[in-house]
């Protein structure tokens, strides 16, 4: 698999539907040492984005990254964007039954950004309520 950039676009995000797409994907996110970003299909047509900071060893997520990506998750939620128990860990990140492809490689692009310091994609992809 070819070395992804960090933060990841989101045509370069990888699809990991599939056991085999994922472990490659994985293996290939920790081999380089960088936090795991995926799109998964679910079913026929609905989307999971997956995140991992585990593949990243030296990696640290900031609180005040952890609390962003938080509050956007917990907003996708609330617009039932995502469904209800999409995760937002300390370290892992799931966002179940996004509407479509485009979208979901969105988010994963704005998470991924996030995760390593950049929050304008995310604030752009999830704008915060007012």
């Amino acid at each position: 698999m070819e070395p992804l950039p960090t933060p990841c676009p989101a045509d370069r995000i990888p699809d990991t539907t599939g056991l085999e797409a994922f472990e490659a994907a994985c293996k290939a996110a920790k081999d380089q040492g960088v936090v795991f970003i995926a799109v998964e299909q679910q079913g026929s047509s609905l989307w999971t984005v997956k995140a991992d900071a585990l593949t990243a060893p030296q990696h640290t997520i900031t609180p005040t990254v952890y609390k962003a990506v938080r509050a956007a998750v917990i907003r996708l939620i609330r617009t039932w964007e995502i469904r209800p128990d999409s995760l937002a860990g300390a370290v892992d990140f799931a966002l179940h039954d996004v509407d479509n492809e485009p979208r979901a490689r969105e988010l994963a692009a704005a998470l991924h950004a996030a995760l390593y310091g950049d929050l304008e994609p995310l604030s752009r992809a999830v704008p915060p309520t007012t």
